[in-house]
């Protein structure tokens, strides 16, 4: 088997959080497996209030997905990569709203949050994706 490195699971990340559907994040899901783990959530609102909500919906999901077990570390670790991928947005995001999802991916010690987002007032949107990853 081939050993998977850091690279490998952003992509696997940026993946999930690009799905359209439930659906398609399932299949993505079962061919990661078993190399990589993955989750994602959809997500949205104002960004000054949402930043908070947004880390804990990432922790949840990843731990409902069997990503992460319930530890201090492990949780953490991934509160720390979305942080750090909601840092890479916050210039274009401050004051708008956003909408779009997180995808999560984790392989042994890496794991990395991926956010996929628009941004902006009704129609008058931009996009961003940033990514943050973390050593448990």
């Amino acid at each position: 088997m081939t050993q998977i490195d850091s690279r490998m699971v952003a992509k696997a990340a940026v993946r999930m959080a690009l799905t359209a559907s439930r659906e398609e994040e399932r299949q993505l899901k079962e061919e990661y497996l078993p190399a990589i783990r993955c989750a994602a959530v959809d997500c949205g609102g104002e960004f000054i209030g949402f930043v908070t909500r947004i880390v804990e919906r990432a922790v949840v999901a990843a731990k409902r997905e069997g990503v992460i077990q319930e530890s201090h570390l492990e949780e953490g670790c991934l509160a720390g990569a979305a942080h750090d991928a909601l840092s890479q947005i916050v210039n274009k995001a401050i004051g708008l709203n956003i909408g779009g999802k997180i995808g999560i991916a984790r392989s042994e010690d890496h794991i990395v949050v991926s956010i996929f987002f628009g941004i902006g007032l009704l129609h008058l949107n931009e996009v961003a994706i940033a990514i943050g990853h973390r050593a448990i």
